[in-house]
């Protein structure tokens, strides 16, 4: 192992002893710790260490493309990350979506259950919820006293999230059965619940008082969640012009579709027809159908345009019961590929699933999607630092699920007309999503020159996104205090499109053999994937 590699996974031993929640959620392989302090205290230990390591790295010679390659990787992440410490980010990190209420959610139901000990380890994990949730909001207090407050919208949202969590764990209880931890776990869970439910009155009376009022964060901190998001510096302006004009471009290939599906309908025709003929009713008929898709897609690609390792040929389809993020998402297998990939689903209050609207999700959270991508990265062994085995690029990876659905779209499988309404309309909700997230966060006009608003961003998000109506405003709260993280997607897919159409130029272009080794890479930041992928042969 070099000395790049050794230290690359040394800051990821180091990283997941002060966030073992985060080391969970991202698949590292390391002894059982309950909790992670999201106080000032683990914030500063966090910092500290991408500091320390940043510079050992500075210090340290390359001695291959290997070397080269996994350097700058930790280089333009630790840096990303350095900048989103300086700027006092952790000390309001409050998100209604997507936040740290639900990542601690998720981070007990990922533990892996069977015999007592690892019982004992879910029992510890609830026990420690009030702990976490504690350290968390004596951040945000902090953060308040500095002057430093989140929005109020994302306080309110939160909180009723967390309410929604209180009672959350109480089936994973019952899985356990009458052992001799049953009480033990009972009431581990409901120390957690009554800790979400202290939590929400928190996030209400307590914070959203001194909360902010206004949603958008404004260039400077825009331009650093751009940087954590994209692995690159962006020109908001041009993006944002350039997601008005891909807008309409879908929207004028949309209406051709809509013409094959139901000549002279109009899209709240086609798409009513759509969900009665085009659908799955309960949820137990939805996991099946999802499931059955998933493996299907492994089926058909594997050997064709990809090869996939044999651990990687199974998705768990996972149903997000409690959860009310409007979108499905996605959570790797572990190092050592014991826990399998998992697309987790909410299910929005509904009972019928339309099935012509998801299949294009299916494959941009499994395969050819992120599993695939994240997947390899995982069984890529030492071939890549253990960092860039852990920890990716949003712009990287959502660009290419996005260039994924499109990959399933030249395979011909939407040779459904509803099923390919379905990829354009979720092309049109990712446009809508530059345009929104932009104009939001840096009081951009709209084309007709008025300003954002929560509604208006729905009504955007709706008419022009073509969401469906469960998704809009839970969508619209996570741009809202997610900056930069929705633009990921299109622009990733510009880049990975951009990229392709290049390498497909030279003599003796193979796609199999260039996906193969595009994925072979790893993440990498969108400001140096152009000049990475042109060496790929």
């Amino acid at each position: 192992m070099t000395p790049i590699f050794r230290l690359c996974e040394q800051y990821v031993g180091k990283s997941a002893e002060l966030d073992p929640i985060s080391a969970e959620i991202s698949g590292v392989s390391a002894g059982f710790a309950p909790a992670t302090d999201f106080g000032p205290d683990g914030h500063a230990a966090r910092a500290e260490l991408i500091r320390r390591t940043l510079a050992e790295l500075s210090g340290l010679a390359v001695t291959s493309e290997a070397d080269r390659h996994a350097a700058d990787h930790l280089r333009e992440r630790l840096e990303a990350e350095s900048a989103w410490h300086e700027s006092g980010e952790p000390l309001r990190e409050l998100r209604g979506q997507f936040g740290l209420v639900n990542l601690i959610r998720d981070s007990v139901d990922l533990l892996p259950r069977g015999d007592d000990d690892r019982w004992r380890d879910v029992a510890a994990r609830l026990e420690a919820v009030p702990v976490m949730l504690a350290s968390w909001r004596a951040g945000l207090d902090l953060g308040l006293d500095r002057g430093l407050p989140a929005a109020r919208r994302q306080a309110l949202e939160a909180a009723a999230q967390a309410e929604r969590f209180a009672g959350v764990h109480d089936a994973l209880v019952t899985s356990y059965g009458d052992g001799p931890l049953a009480g033990e776990l009972a009431a581990a869970a409901a120390s957690a619940h009554a800790a979400y439910t202290e939590t929400a009155r928190y996030l209400r009376a307590d914070y959203a008082p001194r909360a902010a009022e206004r949603d958008g964060v404004g260039a400077e901190r825009y331009a650093v969640a751009a940087r954590q998001s994209l692995g690159a510096d962006l020109d908001p302006v041009e993006a944002y012009a350039w997601g008005w004009a891909e807008l309409e471009r879908i929207e004028a290939e949309m209406a051709t579709e809509i013409e094959r599906v139901r000549p002279g309908a109009s899209w709240p025709e086609v798409s009513a027809f759509l969900d009665e003929t085009h659908c799955v009713a309960g949820v137990d008929a939805y996991r099946g159908w999802l499931q059955e898709r998933h493996d299907r897609a492994i089926s058909e690609l594997d050997g064709t345009h990809f090869d996939i390792a044999p651990p990687l040929r199974t998705v768990e389809v996972t149903i997000a019961a409690a959860s009310a993020a409007g979108s499905p998402y996605y959570t790797p297998p572990t190092e050592d590929l014991a826990r399998p990939g998992r697309t987790w689903w909410p299910l929005g209050g509904r009972e019928r699933f339309a099935t012509w609207r998801e299949l294009t999700t299916v494959f941009h959270e499994g395969v050819p999607g992120h599993h695939l991508q994240m997947g390899a990265v995982m069984a890529a062994g030492d071939t890549l630092s253990r960092f860039a085995r852990i920890e990716g690029v949003s712009g990287h990876s959502e660009g290419w699920a996005l260039y994924a659905e499109r990959l399933a779209d030249e395979l011909g499988w939407f040779a459904d007309p509803g099923t390919r309404l379905g990829m354009l309309a979720g092309s049109a909700l990712r446009t809508a999503r530059v345009v929104i997230d932009i104009g939001v966060h840096l009081e951009l006009p709209l084309p007709d020159g008025s300003r954002w608003t929560f509604g208006k961003a729905c009504e955007v998000l709706s008419e022009r996104g073509r969401a469906n109506s469960h998704r809009v405003h839970p969508e619209v709260v996570r741009y809202f205090g997610w900056p930069a993280q929705a633009i990921s997607y299109k622009l990733g897919e510009r880049a990975w499109l951009a990229a392709r159409e290049t390498a497909m130029r030279r003599p003796g272009f193979d796609l199999k053999g260039w996906h193969t080794a595009a994925v072979g890479l790893g993440p990498i930041g969108l400001g140096r994937l152009a000049e990475t992928l042109e060496r790929v042969s």
